[in-house]
């Protein structure tokens, strides 16, 4: 608040009642700030964020940039249709579309809009995982080399996402347990997997070679990496201790874009999924394979090799069983033992 002092006039000194002005009024914070900081709250990822984000803008432009707040249930249903319809994308990206806008209204925006009827879902399709015999991945992983080819062995070995390899730091990782624990894993879940007898030693060097950096980063003042969540204000020099350094770093410094410091950031996705390609493609593989067919190769020659389902879900994770049924399916053709007619022919 502001106070105006007493006025002076020209017959003398007069004073009158001060007269108290309202300051300015804040402005108002953008959307996007406002599902940031409903994102943070709710200790959702970066990219859960970044994704939410995406389909709000996307809905806001193409209601010719109107405000949420002057549409409601019909503007999104429409949304909604026209994404299956005139977009054609997959039931997933749907689904995901009405979680970001929702998500919008309620969280950031405090407004309730209800039940979303009347939409053209899009199909569902029932796609099998795309699965590499154990000869094909041994091709695949043989093709590989360096640090790119340590982090698709384990992607393999312990049944790991991608992003969940990269993220993993020195804590995470007990050579003499052979056990890797996933922190904040999809779900944000932690769970522990196994760590192969083989990626022991070439890890060990790995470590060691990591500490050998971490000396040199803090000499430089370059030690620091990110945290989740708040532990960085709860811990400010947490940061720049050995246990919380990435286990697969870069080799040089990277600006952090949100705090401007330069320092490591973990392996760039884009290098492990360029090195699966070139060693799909060295391997003489026609078949689209990616870091994340590692992952379901791990399922499915577990199941194979009489690992039971259950134990498989925890490994990999999963909420439901169901989820881990899909490759009892592709387990299954491979020891059917089905005869084609054609081959019954005879000559």
């Amino acid at each position: 608040m502001q106070v105006i002092d007493s006025q002076s006039t020209a017959a003398g000194t007069h004073c009158t009642a001060p007269v108290i002005c309202d300051e300015p009024a804040a402005k108002p914070k953008r959307i996007e700030d406002l599902m940031r900081e409903a994102c943070a709250v709710r200790h959702y990822s970066r990219r859960t964020f970044q994704a939410y984000w995406h389909w709000s803008k996307r809905f806001i432009l193409w209601s010719g940039k109107r405000h949420p707040r002057e549409m409601g249930q019909v503007e999104v249903a429409d949304f909604l249709t026209w994404l299956a319809t005139a977009q054609q994308v997959s039931a997933s990206t749907q689904r995901q579309a009405l979680h970001g806008i929702l998500f919008m209204y309620q969280a950031a925006l405090g407004i309730e809009i209800g039940w979303i009827d009347g939409i053209v879902r899009a199909k569902q399709p029932q796609r099998l995982p795309e699965v590499l015999s154990p000869s094909e991945t041994g091709a695949v992983l043989a093709a590989t080399s360096g640090t790119p080819g340590l982090v698709l062995r384990l992607l393999y070995g312990s049944g790991l996402r991608l992003m969940e390899g990269l993220r993993l730091r020195v804590k995470d990782i007990d050579l003499q347990a052979r056990q890797i624990i996933v922190r904040g894993g999809k779900g944000d879940k932690d769970r522990a997997t196994v760590l192969p007898d083989s990626l022991v030693k070439p890890l060990a060097e790995l470590l060691e070679q990591r500490r050998r950096w971490h000396h040199v980063d803090m000499a430089t003042g370059h030690a620091s990496v990110d945290l989740p969540n708040a532990l960085a204000r709860k811990y400010p020099k947490a940061g720049s201790e050995w246990p919380w350094q990435y286990v697969f770093a870069t080799d040089g410094y990277h600006v952090d874009p949100e705090t401007g410091e330069e320092r490591r950031h973990h392996v760039f996705e884009w290098t492990i999924q360029r090195a699966m390609k070139d060693a799909v493609a060295a391997a003489g593989i026609s078949r689209r394979a990616t870091p994340h067919t590692l992952r379901h190769c791990f399922a499915t020659h577990l199941l194979q090799g009489g690992t039971d389902i259950r134990t498989i879900q925890a490994l990999l994770g999963h909420a439901s069983v169901e989820t881990t049924m899909i490759y009892t399916h592709v387990a299954a053709m491979s020891r059917t033992g089905v005869c084609s007619p054609l081959d019954r022919m005879r000559a």
